[in-house]
């Protein structure tokens, strides 16, 4: 019974060896795609970017070589994007923005199917798929690029009056960057460093400032491909009299009130002196009689009224002599006409001498 047993356990074994030789032999004739570069390649912008894929036929591959390099779709409904192809010998690329960056590497009738992808952009973050076949093996593999920014040099700047005994906070900012971005601060000159710092960021919290922390900072900003720094240079000044600013704040405001109280005052008397000066001068003209114009002017003036025109046989006289009217003239006429038509003695008349231009009265006279 011992030597059945015996016998059993050589025929399990011998079993197990022949059929771990048999999958280990059809393992190495089937089609192996690999590469020793990684999974996940993360990378700045700008760079090229290599991504392999070397490839083992088997012995029973003897089909034609294709060759396909596609974007695989993060959303497992779509279908992915063709990209690249080796089919029948000849390179076909599908996509017409990747035509002038992408490109195999070597011969990939020698087993090397890797591809080069220059000048990667952001945009080009993907996960990417080899697949090669030669019938009847089949194997592809795939690999994800992740294109980043690295950060720009920060700027450096403090949040405070850099006063003793206030709190002060050290800030470190990168404008441009891709996350996850970290800052770290250290200190060039002194002791230690301040116990709140912040990584997220980039602020280095001092709750209450001394000459201890004062000295030169430096932040650096980085990411996984890429790192910049800026530096400060942190003082530690005496606080101000916060009482003696206070207190000028208000006398100046109060000589401000003043002055202005002051310029109002000074503008209502130069407003009530100047109507005083206007009704003073409106009495005296009220009170001052007209001047008596002369005998002259006064004849200037009435002979001016008749458009400075004398008739013959007309005399003039001065303005304190009262001047017939006209219907007095009249009647005078017709009543020394009525006597002339009355059989009487002949009344001589005078003829008047002819009248002379005066130039100091600017008429004939």
């Amino acid at each position: 019974m011992m030597e059945a047993a015996l016998t059993r356990t050589r025929l399990k074994l011998a079993v197990f060896f022949l059929v771990t030789f048999h999958l280990k032999t059809d393992l190495t004739e089937a089609m192996q795609v690999t590469s020793s570069g990684p999974q996940t390649i993360q990378k700045p912008q700008g760079e090229n970017v290599p991504l392999g894929c070397t490839y083992t036929p088997g012995v029973q591959d003897v089909g034609e070589l294709d060759i396909e390099w596609s974007n695989v779709s993060p959303d497992m409904t779509q279908k992915d994007r063709l990209l690249l192809t080796y089919t029948g010998g000849k390179i076909h690329n599908y996509d017409p923005s990747l035509s002038n960056r992408l490109r195999f590497i070597g011969d990939p009738k020698q087993g090397d199917a890797s591809i080069l992808l220059s000048n990667v952009r952001v945009s080009d973050t993907a996960t990417y798929q080899c697949k090669v076949k030669k019938a009847p093996g089949v194997d592809m593999r795939k690999v994800t690029l992740v294109v980043m920014v690295p950060p720009s040099v920060p700027k450096c700047w403090v949040d405070g009056k850099e006063e003793k005994g206030s709190p002060v906070s050290l800030l470190c900012k990168s404008s441009q960057g891709s996350s996850p971005l970290t800052y770290t601060w250290t200190r060039e000159s002194g002791g230690a460093l301040p116990p709140v710092m912040a990584a997220d960021t980039g602020e280095l919290l001092i709750k209450n400032h001394s000459d201890s922390y004062a000295g030169s900072y430096v932040c650096e900003a980085k990411n996984p491909v890429g790192k910049a720094q800026c530096r400060y240079s942190l003082k530690a000044y005496n606080p101000t009299n916060k009482v003696g600013v206070i207190v000028g704040a208000v006398i100046g405001a109060l000589l401000l009130l003043l002055l202005l109280l002051l310029l109002i005052w000074l503008l209502v008397c130069c407003c009530n002196k100047r109507r005083y000066e206007k009704e003073v001068a409106n009495e005296i003209r009220e009170d001052t009689h007209a001047p008596e114009s002369q005998p002259s002017s006064r004849n200037s003036s009435y002979r001016s009224v008749l458009g400075y025109r004398t008739h013959q046989g007309v005399s003039y006289s001065s303005v304190g002599n009262r001047m017939p009217s006209i219907n007095e003239s009249n009647a005078s006429h017709r009543s020394n006409s009525d006597k002339s038509s009355k059989p009487s003695a002949a009344v001589a008349v005078k003829p008047l001498p002819p009248l002379q231009y005066d130039h100091r009265y600017g008429y004939p006279v």
